[in-house]
């Protein structure tokens, strides 16, 4: 099992940043990949940024170069530093962990993010 907390959601201006984290727990980090995901309002969950085992990184096209991904396998926490938000990017941010070639997709609890003027 794996208990994952995300936090530093928040409400922040057009242009603004916002560094969210997602601590786990309960099983071996450093094997598990990561993701970050997000739902608005009446729209599907999608993926916006994952980061393997590895490190290697993935971004969804809207958040390239204004998002990014990164993981403390010592503190078991990974981070999404998002830059220049729009109010597009307001959602639900959800942190996910998936072992490959096992069963294991933990989520976390969601943490909202707003970017209003």
């Amino acid at each position: 099992q794996v208990q994952l907390v995300e936090s530093g959601g928040g409400l922040v201006q057009p242009g603004g940043s916002l560094r969210l984290s997602c601590a786990a727990s309960g099983s071996i980090f450093s094997f598990y990949a990561m993701g970050w995901y997000r739902q608005a309002p009446g729209k599907q969950r999608e993926l916006v940024a994952a980061i393997t085992s590895g490190g290697s990184t993935n971004y969804v096209d809207s958040v390239k170069g204004r998002f990014t991904i990164s993981r403390d396998n010592a503190k078991n926490t990974v981070y999404l530093q998002m830059d220049s938000l729009k109010p597009e990017d307001t959602a639900v941010y959800y942190c996910n962990a998936i072992r490959v070639g096992t069963f294991d997709n933990y989520w976390g609890q969601g943490t909202q993010v707003t970017v209003s003027s």
